[in-house]
């Protein structure tokens, strides 16, 4: 199944440097919004660097991204943000390949839940523990394992391969949107989130809302002078919960392994200034799942008048409402259109680089990511990459080294035959 040239590209991969470059990103703790997210663009600019690829490494504008139509949101505080892409030289007539990652990770947590430090990582047989393991460093050294195949191999592209390396999609995508807003673009793009061996060609949307609901004042003593914030909420989450319930029935296939496919969860509550005080105000945040093919202002009316029913039926309430706002990430879902061939070019990479047992079979994600900024931008975009998404986010956090060495090879594959070769 394997041309000479592509079986001398993927014989050129690495495995070592895979690993330990691996360990070198890990080690940058790039939370979204810190110092170091910005430190983690500079080293990779290097990396591409030389690689032999040309360079575009910028200080975005943060106050006129916020300004664009369609600014996805931040939920950190960040004073500067990098843009770094880096695009294989020459090229002829063949298609434009992205290569996409994102270098933000989430914070470690509580310390005591992790063996040892989260930004040090820790190696057991093939897998590499620690934060950004595998959402997503391993999925950038996937990148740079690939292009340094090609690369070492001579392979010379009829097209060309752009690799983007994103800032911020863990808080709402400004790395990708300021990217694609600069020019940044191509026929086709992977993204290499971790999709546990599958190949995610649908993202489900996630909108961040804050509820806060009113109560009245009074000493504890004589609470029933007051009316408790707290009490006031409680119908209020019953009825997001019967409003979870009506949103995901019916799902679409590509939705039906998961549970919950477009989950609302109240994250965090916060009532209450004083032990001996009735609380006059409760604020409620968290997060609302955004169906496929539903646009996200729809998915806020719904949940708007969900909101508003249950205040007009509450007798506090109905003379006092709750408010509804949304900070935050705002993340609407995407999809490959259907029948694109990118599809079947990267399983057919996969199977022919990692063998029939290998082969992804095709879902979709019940999480947001920038998959969807891509396909509003009529990019056709899907999901392939080392790791499971079910211990990202957690002290469980970790990656198979093996499962990087095998995306590697398919991206290899999924270049040369998508560019096309000389």
């Amino acid at each position: 199944m394997l041309s000479d040239q592509e079986a001398a590209a993927l014989s050129c991969i690495d495995e070592g440097a895979v690993g330990r470059t691996l360990l070198e990103l890990i080690a940058v703790p790039s939370v979204s919004g810190s110092a170091a997210e910005s430190e983690i663009q500079h080293l990779l600019a290097g990396r591409l660097e030389r690689l032999g690829l040309d360079v575009d490494l910028w200080r975005m504008d943060l106050a006129a991204l916020r300004a664009e139509p369609g600014f996805p949101g931040m939920e950190v505080p960040r004073t500067e943000a990098w843009g770094l892409v880096g695009t294989t030289a020459g090229g002829g007539d063949g298609p434009a390949l992205v290569l996409q990652g994102h270098v933000d990770v989430v914070p470690g947590g509580d310390p005591a839940a992790w063996d040892g430090d989260p930004f040090v990582p820790r190696v057991t047989g093939d897998i590499v523990h620690g934060r950004g393991a595998c959402d997503m460093k391993a999925g950038l050294v996937a990148h740079l394992a690939a292009l340094g195949a090609l690369r070492a191999a001579g392979v010379r592209l009829r097209g060309r391969v752009a690799v983007h390396f994103v800032v911020g999609e863990e808080d709402g995508g400004i790395g990708a949107f300021g990217t694609l807003k600069r020019g940044h673009g191509g026929d086709a793009c992977v993204i290499t989130e971790p999709t546990g061996g599958t190949l995610v060609t649908a993202n489900a949307g996630a909108l961040t809302f804050r509820l806060s609901v009113p109560g009245k004042a009074a000493h504890a003593s004589s609470r029933d002078a007051g009316v408790s914030a707290v009490d006031a909420y409680l119908p209020l989450h019953e009825a997001l919960a019967r409003l979870e319930a009506s949103r995901n029935a019916g799902t679409s296939p590509l939705m039906a392994e998961y549970p919950i496919p477009y989950a609302l969860s109240v994250g965090t509550v916060r009532a209450g200034d004083w032990a001996s005080s009735v609380p006059d105000l409760l604020v409620a945040e968290g997060r609302l799942g955004v169906r496929l093919d539903e646009e996200p202002a729809a998915a806020r009316a719904e949940f708007e008048r969900c909101v508003a029913e249950a205040c007009a039926a509450h007798p506090w309430l109905r003379e006092h409402p709750a408010t509804v706002t949304w900070p935050g990430g705002q993340f609407a879902g995407g999809r490959l259109p259907e029948g694109h061939p990118l599809r079947d070019e990267v399983r057919d990479a996969c199977t022919d680089a990692n063998g029939w047992a290998a082969r992804p079979r095709e879902r979709g994600a019940p999480y947001g990511s920038d998959l969807r900024l891509y396909a509003a931008a009529g990019i056709p975009t899907l999901q392939y990459g080392p790791g499971d998404v079910r211990v990202a986010h957690s002290p469980r956090e970790c990656v198979s080294l093996r499962e990087v060495v095998e995306v590697a090879r398919t991206l290899v594959l999924t270049v040369m035959r998508t560019a096309g070769v000389r």
